[in-house]
């Protein structure tokens, strides 16, 4: 279990250390990636020289302005697309230069995802929307009811797994697409605006989640516009045209379940 210090903030390498890791062995290393895209005559370039590091058990926020290059980098990490140039390993791997076959296994077995949009099918339950990915696994049924039940319980919806997303509310939806990124059992967890469309409770009811999976030792990417959400990481990652431009420790973290009790309860 991760830990952090009293203030909730920790340093890369004392979370390195409290894991048994070294800054050496990076769950995620990115080395001078490059990113551009070819519009006829020009080039837009989207990432100019990215190079960091994310040891296993962080929970990393990502910011930046439109533009930026963090979106960019988010669909690097979750092997969406590949860098124009340098190299991106994944847990030892270099996956630069996999085919897609071979990218979709490892976003199928390695990495969970979580969007802005909750991205549920609306004539299937909420069983059925966490069971989807361990079809593509190949999981024996039994397997696949197992996990998805035990992925629902976990983000607080054990008593929901029949309902159809039209019959849960923004942040019960964005709890079924979370308990979808987890049913495989990934150890990363991207996710891409998470609480863009959620109230300010919903949002910290989301980040507890968050907090608490991270406790457990997963590892957490989190793209957001909002300096609010990013300060339940426990490290901000600044993009500013494609470069990283500020990438430090986040101080006096807040707890979401410490807070949540200070906000108004909203209808469920």
């Amino acid at each position: 279990m991760a830990t952090v210090t009293k203030n909730g903030a920790i340093t890369r390498t004392k979370l390195a250390e409290l894991q048994g890791l070294t800054l050496e062995q990076p769950v995620i290393r990115v080395e001078d990636v490059h990113k551009y895209y070819d519009l006829g005559e020009n080039k837009v370039h989207a990432l100019r020289g990215v190079s960091v590091e994310i040891a296993g058990g962080e929970f990393v926020a990502i910011m930046g302005a439109s533009g930026s290059g963090k979106s960019t980098f988010m669909n690097l990490l979750g092997c969406l697309d590949k860098p124009s140039s340098g190299r991106y390993l994944l847990e030892g791997t270099d996956v630069s230069q996999l085919d897609k076959k071979a990218l979709a296994a490892i976003r199928n077995r390695k990495l969970g995802f979580v969007f802005q949009g909750f991205n549920l099918l609306s004539r299937t339950t909420a069983l059925e929307n966490v069971e989807l990915p361990t079809l593509y696994a190949r999981l024996p049924k039994e397997e696949r009811l197992q996990r998805a039940k035990e992925s629902l319980q976990l983000v607080g919806l054990g008593d929901r797994m029949e309902h159809f997303p039209s019959q849960l509310s923004g942040g019960q939806q964005q709890r079924v697409a979370i308990a979808r990124a987890l049913v495989n059992r990934p150890s990363i967890l991207l996710a891409d605006e998470p609480t863009g469309n959620l109230d300010s409770r919903t949002s910290v009811e989301i980040m507890q989640i968050f907090q608490t999976l991270n406790e457990g030792g997963l590892t957490l990417v989190l793209v957001t516009h909002e300096p609010d959400i990013a300060r339940f990481a426990k490290r901000t990652i600044v993009f500013r045209d494609g470069k990283i431009r500020r990438d430090e420790p986040v101080k006096d973290r807040p707890r979401a379940a410490e807070m949540l009790k200070t906000l108004p309860t909203v209808e469920d």
